[in-house]
């Protein structure tokens, strides 16, 4: 709803909009000039009391030297004929006590002493102005040693009546500059507001008596004469308009008459359209399982480069160690049937047989690890029943069973989870899920075991139960954060990740459990996890 305004005449508005600007500006004006002008005075005062501070402390060397008082006071009298000079307090350094105390003083007429400053000489080495004085403290230095120091106070009383004088000089300027301003713009608003109202009678013409041929007269105003021109030009259109719309009356009843011929046209031209756009999506559905045939075969084959690539390497350094083998036993057995075999070739053969070895065992171990992740992936865990179980404890029975594992980076586990909490559901495929999120913390979140910290949230609404897993690891490297549920996707290429880890948390969410796990990508730091299952509260037991 727009928001309703008094009306409003364009002459009180022009009268208006000169006199407020003119007074901002002439107000913005004064204000800068005489801040910037009182800024320059009171800069100027600290100047000079700075200077007669120098000049007291120069002058003061002698006397404070020489403990003589009566030569100091009767120097200070001369500051009399100096109105800026209120107040001079002059402090020795006590041989004894190695602190100011005082020596002499000045006070000029009716201006009554001021309390010793020698506490506060620290804080005046910078002049400290107020309201009314300027303060400050100069020390009196002899041969490079401080003597004693020299305080002076100077009034602001002149730049006071200063500043009086100028504000009532400015005001009495800004009254006479609004009267000259508001003489002009009477003027001003008259030249324009004339023609402006015989525009607006020749409007109220037109628009009572339908006389599009009337024309708005020239002026002696370039922005009235291009209102006046594009006015009438406006006029000129529409008496132009409204012959042309009598003509297309005529031409719209004898268009009337060959509409429904067109309109036949156009169904029968739709139909075909709809034919040929039916033909054009049932090519589409061909295409799009084509392109999904595609897809699943790209993702088979992907899924095959990975097990050959992953099975291929603990193999192909078994081969080689077994080979090596082979041929450090025939250089043996040569050595054995013509008699050259020495102790020392045989000890190196059994050092580097049991060397070889132990590369076969580790890699063929490496090669059945792989093969049981392969068919943990591949196992389907539909058949498994589901089961009464205490979440809570389900939890910490999978935190004892991986207590060896987690002491390597001593992570703090908190656990957020009713005690009382029970759920119907498969038991093996929890756990799985919670050792896998665990183990990915372990080998990929935490680079040391310093501040480690792994956070499990467990909530349920009326229809599902929400698992949170939280670590403040390094987190998700962005490369891997869209693909982080693809097999064969890892960083510790190599260091014992074989990427089928999240797959395998993925598998049993979705398949085995029916449920859905989302990573947070947008998490700034560590690695969240938020796993979603349709689950039915069991009855307590």
């Amino acid at each position: 709803m727009p928001i309703s305004t008094s009306p409003t005449s364009i002459r009180k508005a022009l009268i208006s909009a000169v006199m407020l600007v003119t007074a901002l500006c002439l107000s913005l004006s004064i204000s800068i000039s005489t801040y910037l002008d009182v800024r320059e005075q009171k800069h100027l005062i600290v100047n000079k009391l700075n200077i007669l501070a120098e000049m007291i402390a120069f002058n003061a060397q002698i006397t404070v030297l020489f403990d003589d008082r009566e030569t100091e006071e009767q120097r200070l009298e001369s500051f009399e004929e100096i109105p800026l000079v209120k107040n001079i307090h002059i402090y020795a350094i006590d041989e004894i006590s190695n602190k100011a105390v005082f020596f002499t003083s000045f006070n000029a007429r009716k201006t009554p002493p001021v309390p010793l400053r020698v506490d506060s000489i620290e804080q005046l080495q910078q002049p400290r102005i107020t309201e009314d004085y300027v303060e400050l403290i100069k020390p009196i230095s002899y041969e490079g040693d401080i003597k004693g120091y020299v305080y002076i106070r100077g009034g602001l009383e002149r730049l006071n009546e200063y500043i009086n004088k100028k504000i009532l000089i400015d005001i009495l300027l800004t009254l006479f500059v609004l009267i000259l301003v508001y003489f002009v713009a009477k003027r001003i608003q008259k030249r324009i507001a004339d023609p402006i109202d015989h525009l607006s009678r020749l409007l109220k013409n037109v628009s009572k008596n339908h006389n599009y041929n009337a024309l708005a007269p020239k002026t002696n105003i370039t922005e009235i004469n291009m209102l006046s021109n594009s006015l009438n030009i406006m006029l000129t259109r529409t008496q132009n308009q409204i012959e042309r719309h009598k003509n297309d009356k005529q031409e719209i009843k004898q268009l009337n008459q060959s509409l429904e011929e067109k309109v036949n046209q156009r169904t029968i031209a739709l139909r075909e359209a709809n034919q040929e756009l039916l033909t054009t999506l049932e090519r589409m559905h061909q295409y799009q399982n084509q392109i999904v045939e595609s897809e699943k075969m790209a993702s088979l084959g992907q899924m095959v480069a990975g097990v050959a690539h992953e099975v291929n390497t603990p193999i192909g350094l078994g081969i080689t160690g077994s080979t090596l083998l082979r041929d450090k036993l025939a250089e043996i057995s040569l050595g054995f049937e013509q008699k050259t075999l020495t102790s020392s070739q045989l000890k190196h053969f059994i050092d580097n047989g049991i060397e070889n070895l132990d590369l076969i065992y580790r890699n063929l171990n490496r090669a059945a690890e792989l093969v049981s992740s392969f068919k943990k992936v591949a196992v389907n865990q539909d058949g498994e029943i589901n089961s009464l179980i205490n979440m809570h404890e389900l939890i910490t029975s999978v935190m004892l069973s991986m207590r060896t594992e987690l002491e390597s980076k001593a992570p703090k586990v908190v656990i957020h989870c009713s005690e009382q909490l029970m759920i119907e559901s498969k038991a093996d495929p929890l756990q799985q899920i919670l050792q896998q999120l665990l183990s990915n913390s372990v080998l990929h979140g935490f680079k040391d075991n310093q501040n480690n910290e792994i956070e499990i949230t467990v909530e349920r609404n009326e229809s599902s139960l929400i698992i949170t897993y939280y670590d403040n690891g390094i987190g998700v490297d962005r490369s891997v954060k869209k693909r982080i549920f693809d097999p064969f996707v890892t960083t510790k290429r190599g260091e014992g990740g074989s990427g089928l880890g999240m797959h395998l948390v993925y598998n049993l969410v979705t398949q085995a459990l029916g449920g859905s796990v989302y990573f947070d990508g947008q998490n700034i730091e560590g690695a969240r996890f938020i796993i979603t299952l349709p689950l039915i509260e069991a009855n307590k037991l």
